[in-house]
């Protein structure tokens, strides 16, 4: 019995005998379905963040390049899938139902659901750039110029028109550069003693989601290189999440001492 890719042959007829299903079928189901539930929280994991800088409208506390960073990590991820999995003809139509948020197809192939995963990702990331963006008024020069070289250098990349060793090797670095991501705003929450208009619970997703990465990976038995970088999300997520407790923490009790 399969159903969205997942094999339930196993653990039904453990069921069926009135068996709880042993370590070595159960583990790999727990697997499969973590990574569905991954692909669903990608739609959402941005949206906290972004309808709070909204609402305050403010961008307080947050680093620009830690931001810029992500999509850049997320635009290689994108563009290794689209390359090195399903030509983008065989679910280009997908992508357009991923946008307008449907999710009434099968991701039964591996390369699919990170090209799905990675599409939400990359599409939300851009969207809260954008609001950092227009909320930093009026924004520096240097932004501009990050973001003009992006917009010429991404085409290329997500076309795969560079040479494929340097494509391998963008990729063998995304885990650098989610982990480089992160340092600029663990450091700028520790040096103003404050998390500003961090979310609390993108950063929980973001956390969250790396623990889920790291089990899955294990069991699909991933290269020790790929390990390591979800290990390191772990670890970095984890910070800005004990940042956020800890200074949202201090600055409650210090306006309730000052009441």
């Amino acid at each position: 019995m399969e159903y969205l890719g997942i094999d339930l042959s196993c653990a039904m007829g453990s069921l069926r005998n009135g068996e709880f299903p042993e370590k070595d079928c159960l583990l790999p189901l727990i697997s499969k379905l973590l990574g569905y539930i991954l692909v669903a929280a990608s739609i959402t994991v941005k949206l906290p963040q972004i309808m709070k800088i909204v609402h305050h409208k403010s961008v307080r506390g947050l680093s620009v390049v830690a931001f810029e960073l992500e999509v850049v990590g997320y635009t290689i991820s994108l563009a290794y899938c689209l390359h090195k999995g399903l030509p983008f003809s065989a679910f280009g139509e997908m992508a357009f139902l991923l946008i307008q948020g449907a999710f009434s197809f099968s991701l039964s192939n591996d390369h699919l659901y990170g090209f799905v995963t990675n599409s939400c990702l990359i599409i939300a990331a851009l969207i809260l750039v954008a609001c950092i963006y227009y909320y930093s008024q009026p924004v520096p020069m240097t932004t501009w110029v990050r973001a003009l070289l992006y917009c010429a250098v991404a085409p290329t990349v997500l076309a795969g028109q560079i040479n494929p060793t340097l494509f391998d090797a963008l990729y063998a670095s995304q885990h650098a550069i989610f982990l480089f991501a992160r340092l600029p705003q663990i450091w700028k929450n520790f040096r103003n003693k404050s998390t500003g208009e961090l979310s609390f619970l993108t950063f929980f997703m973001n956390f969250a989601g790396s623990i889920v990465r790291v089990f899955t990976s294990i069991q699909e038995n991933a290269p020790a290189s790929i390990l390591t970088g979800f290990a390191l999300g772990v670890f970095t997520n984890g910070t800005i999440l004990s940042q956020i407790l800890m200074y949202q923490k201090a600055a409650a009790a210090k306006e309730k001492k000052a009441n």
